[in-house]
């Protein structure tokens, strides 16, 4: 199922400026106004996801299976924080990304992010089926 472009030093990358929304008091992980971890975690993925865009074939995608992941230092509402992901090893379906994001001022987060590549259609028969439908 992988894609001979599918190598190693694949790059993605993803950005916002943290809004009302994406705190930690706003999302249940916490009761401080700073970019909560939930929300890095989903900006980690975008990043994974934009490194992946252009190389995957129609009718395959991938799924986060594995984040581990360390959140350094809090982020104020306003700020903007850009997420980078570099590919750096394919295992068959299973890619395994570095990834960290950085605000304007430094480094807050780091880790190692795992995909697994899917077939869309049949990922969404499963999904179906385990629905009842």
């Amino acid at each position: 199922m992988s894609s001979g472009m599918l190598q190693a030093g694949l790059r993605g990358r993803a950005e916002l400026i943290v809004g009302e929304q994406h705190l930690a008091s706003a999302v249940g992980s916490g009761l401080v106004p700073v970019f909560s971890t939930p929300m890095l975690i989903a900006l980690l993925e975008n990043a994974a996801v934009d490194a992946l865009r252009p190389v995957l074939r129609e009718g395959q995608t991938s799924v986060g299976t594995r984040l581990d992941v360390r959140h350094l230092a809090p982020t104020p509402p306003g700020m903007r924080v850009r997420a980078f992901a570099e590919l750096v090893r394919v295992e068959g379906r299973v890619l395994t990304f570095n990834v960290w994001a950085e605000d304007e001022t430094e480094k807050i987060g780091e880790g190692v992010h795992e995909r697994a590549l899917i077939d869309r259609a049949r990922f969404d028969k499963r999904v179906r089926e385990k629905a009842g439908g």
